[in-house]
Order: C-alpha cells, then structure tokens, then sequence
C-alpha cells in the first residue's frame, strides 16, 4: 500500500499538477494539507473521475485537510483535538490492512510565526493539545500513523542552514520537544529513521531562488508507531512535482507498507 502526504498550497490552484501526480505515482490514499478551499468547493468529482474518493475537512482561503483514497475508510473524523480558533488542520481515519486497523492522522501543524506573538502562542497551544491527544488515543490503538506538514525542523540536518532558523517557529527547542515528545510516546520519524545521514528537503520558499539552489526544509513528515514500523518496506521523497509549472512550495513524500 502507498500512502502519500502532501502540502498542496491550494487544492484548485494545484489541481492539474495533482491529477497529473495521481495519474503518474497512483497512491492508495493521498493526504493533502493546506486546500485552502471550503468544502463545498473542493474538486470531488475530478478526483472521482479517476477512481478517488474525498474526505475534507475544509476552511475558506486559509489551512484545510483531505484524503483521496482508492481504500474504503472504516471511519473518518474531524475533531481530533478542540481548536480554539476553529482551524481546519486535523482529519483522521481508520483503514484495514491485512488483519490490522491502522489510524491515519493527517496534519497541518500552525506555522507559528512570528515568535514572541500570538501566532507562536497558538502553535504552542496546538502541539500540547496534540501530544496529549495522541497519549489518549495510543492506548486505545497501537498502530497509528501521523503525517502531514508539521512545520518543524526536528534537527540541524534538516535544513540548507540552520542557523537561518534559530529565532523561528520550526526551530525553537521549545517546539523541537513536541516532536520529540511524539517519538517518545512510540513513534519513529521514518524517514530519518531509514537515511541517518541524508539530506533531503520537503519545502522550497517561492523566492530567493531557492528551489534553484536546493536550500531547502524538511518539514513535512510521516511518523510510525513502533508496532507498525517492521511493516514499512520504503520511504522517498519524490521532488518532480515541485519542478512543474505553478507548483506547490511543497513536495510529495511517499510512504510503502506491506
């Protein structure tokens, strides 16, 4: 099974770019972050054309959710943790694989910045709800899986110059320990868990020619539990979507399970 997260920065204004991906890499569910589009707008249809179904938990302009899936949900679910500020940013479901119920969690993390404001008190807010949320539910279910764009560098390797990122939101420690909070409840950053060593991006800012000179962030990730993790057979980050014209800053990160 392919399971695929990506931070698409507007669902209709990438909805060629995604049609194409779909068509080209065929995801068994792909989980999109930053639709930026209410529900009733999303593009359904598109996607049912080509064999897809939509979960979306939208918001006008601004954050959103969704899964496309060619696997039946047993259960989907939109009030994960009680947001107070009403942001559409978690949408959860439970899907079969062989005899096991594994809990997708897909997230978009607040970006929090600038730091010393409201915005940066807010992600804090979030990520505490988060953390306990998923201690609640990870005695109830042992086989959970979180990914999406959770706009923070959890390490120094994970971005083309860290010291750039110092006094940001995705690099404060205080906000590096929500992380490592989550990884210490039972769960494993997949992708630095199989490439110790390897410097790979997710994101690329619109400016300063940054996709042109690789200086990019790792922001978007999928996290295991360790009951799961012996059935993750490979992880990639696939980087030609943000080559295209009109792309998402972000790129897809693809995750295959057996």
């Amino acid at each position: 099974m392919k399971i695929v997260s990506w931070n698409v920065n507007s669902v209709r204004a990438r909805i060629q770019n995604i049609l194409d991906y779909i068509k080209q890499s065929a995801p068994d569910i792909l989980m999109l972050q930053e639709i930026k589009t209410e529900n009733k707008n999303f593009p359904v249809s598109d996607f049912k054309n080509i064999g897809y179904d939509s979960h979306v938990f939208g918001q006008k302009s601004y954050n959103g959710v969704a899964f496309l899936s060619k696997i039946k949900f047993n259960k989907v679910a939109t009030g994960f943790i009680k947001d107070k500020l009403n942001q559409s940013r978690i949408i959860e479901g439970d899907i079969k694989n062989k005899s096991a119920l594994i809990k997708l969690i897909n997230i978009y993390v607040p970006n929090g910045n600038p730091i010393n404001t409201e915005k940066y008190d807010y992600k804090k807010n979030w990520l505490d709800l988060f953390v306990l949320q998923i201690k609640k539910t990870f005695l109830k279910n042992k086989n959970i899986i979180i990914a999406g764009d959770f706009n923070i560098l959890p390490e120094e390797i994970d971005s083309h110059d860290y010291t750039r990122y110092e006094n940001d939101a995705l690099f404060k420690l205080e906000i590096r320990k929500k992380f490592r909070e989550l990884i210490n409840i039972g769960f494993v950053d997949v992708y630095r868990h199989l490439n110790k060593d390897k410097q790979e991006y997710t994101f690329w800012d619109y400016t300063a020619g940054s996709w042109q000179k690789n200086n990019g962030l790792r922001i978007d990730h999928f996290l295991v539990s360790n009951n799961i993790l012996n059935n993750i057979k490979n992880i990639s980050i696939n980087k030609k979507p943000r080559s295209k014209i009109k792309p998402s800053d972000h790129t897809p990160i693809e995750l295959e399970i057996i």
